[in-house]
């Protein structure tokens, strides 16, 4: 993209008054005063013809300079296209030193071509989304932090990236929707701090936002991380606050309105499969607050309960007293019952407009869900429901 700015400054000097000047002047002499001559005051007829000579050779040597300057000028421009062209963009060899780089989950060619060219590792993060879109292997790559080293030919980086000893520290990938005590479990099993200095931990020396009251459901953000040998368990979850923190700020939600995004989020994230729902089921919680309408989702049924791996609840659950169970309380629970991630924060933001007052995913293997406006509408998508489920007995 052309920079709007860049070419200005080059190319226009932001005067109108001087464009003017040079485009539309009037070239036009000035009219003749009466009775006064168009010859010069003092000329005679017969001027010397030696001067007219002089003047046709100061001519003439001025129009060869001019010519001659406006050839450089011309073999210039031609050659600078050739000198630009030809300026490194790659640097040649294995490269001498050690670095280590961090590759997190997502992260596309440039975007690594980026963490390495800031490193010192490759000189161009161009050149090195190049090179890797023509390298087969490169999809191997996985999230976690890499021993590479200085002033590496592109080639040459995703070569060594692509040895298993160059993977120093793997990645450890916080899924989206976890619950804070199953990311505790998760960290402590893959850094091997005790379990118990997870939920020691003091949440007012994390840097959570006000609005989260304390505590760590919903704000610790689902991602890969990488943490330094021996980081504690305060140190891991700060980490993980601290790029919550970051994203949401990104996304420009009031702090008035943060408690309120995040609890919806959870929700979207919890009863969603596909992410192109999220923004449906954020507008159905938000249709169904408008109206009273108890908001009925199972996914908060699940949290009061700390019970996974059931789609549906039963009747028990469902009488529970807990101010989480969104079929006896109206209203948004008190908070979020889950760590949504970025898309879910998004949806709850930016619901879908649409009138939709249910909804429920007919298949759970490929997260299939229908929406309905009307009650007749959603016992039939629950039929389909139904029978998806009888035909795979223990998936419902």
């Amino acid at each position: 993209m052309n920079d709007p700015h860049l070419t200005d400054s080059i190319f226009d000097d932001g005067d109108p008054a001087s464009a003017s000047a040079g485009q539309g002047g009037d070239r036009a002499s000035a009219p003749t005063e009466p009775g006064r001559s168009r010859r010069t005051p003092g000329r005679t007829r017969h001027e010397p013809i030696t001067r007219r000579k002089a003047g046709c050779s100061c001519l003439a040597i001025l129009v060869a300079f001019v010519l001659v300057l406006g050839a450089g000028g011309y073999a210039l421009r031609d050659a600078l296209p050739h000198f630009a062209s030809s300026a490194p963009t790659d640097y040649v060899g294995n490269g001498t030193g050690s670095v280590d780089i961090t590759v997190n989950r997502g992260d596309t060619g440039y975007v690594i071509g980026q963490t390495l060219q800031k490193a010192g590792v490759v000189m161009s993060a161009t050149t090195f989304a190049s090179t890797a879109n023509s390298n087969t292997k490169f999809a191997q790559v996985q999230p976690g932090t890499y021993r590479l080293r200085k002033h590496m030919s592109a080639s040459a980086a995703i070569t060594l990236m692509l040895q298993p000893a160059a993977l120093v520290s793997h990645g450890i990938v916080i899924r989206e929707g976890l619950w804070d005590q199953e990311i505790f479990a998760l960290l402590s099993k893959k850094t091997h701090v005790p379990l118990a200095d997870y939920r020691k931990v003091d949440p007012r020396t994390l840097g959570l936002p006000a609005a989260a009251r304390g505590k760590l459901e919903g704000f610790l953000f689902p991602s890969t991380y990488t943490f330094d040998k021996g980081a504690t368990a305060q140190q891991q979850l700060k980490m993980m606050v601290a790029l919550g923190n970051s994203n949401r700020a990104s996304l420009g939600i009031p702090d008035g309105k943060l408690l309120h995004i995040m609890t919806v989020a959870s929700l979207v994230q919890g009863e969603s499969r596909l992410g192109s729902d999220g923004p449906k089921v954020a507008r159905v919680v938000q249709n169904r607050l408008a109206i009273g309408m108890p908001l009925q989702m199972d996914s908060t049924v699940h949290f009061a309960e700390r019970q996974r791996g059931t789609v549906t609840t039963t009747n028990g659950q469902r009488a529970s007293n807990s101010p989480y169970n969104t079929y006896k309380v109206r209203g948004l629970p008190p908070g979020p019952i889950n760590n949504p991630g970025l898309a879910a924060i998004t949806a709850a933001l930016h619901p879908a407009s649409g009138s939709w007052l249910y909804f429920v995913t007919v298949n759970q293997a490929t997260g299939k869900t229908l929406f309905a406006t009307t009650y007749s509408q959603q016992q039939v998508n629950e039929g389909k429901f139904h029978a998806w489920c009888r035909a795979h007995p223990g998936k419902c």
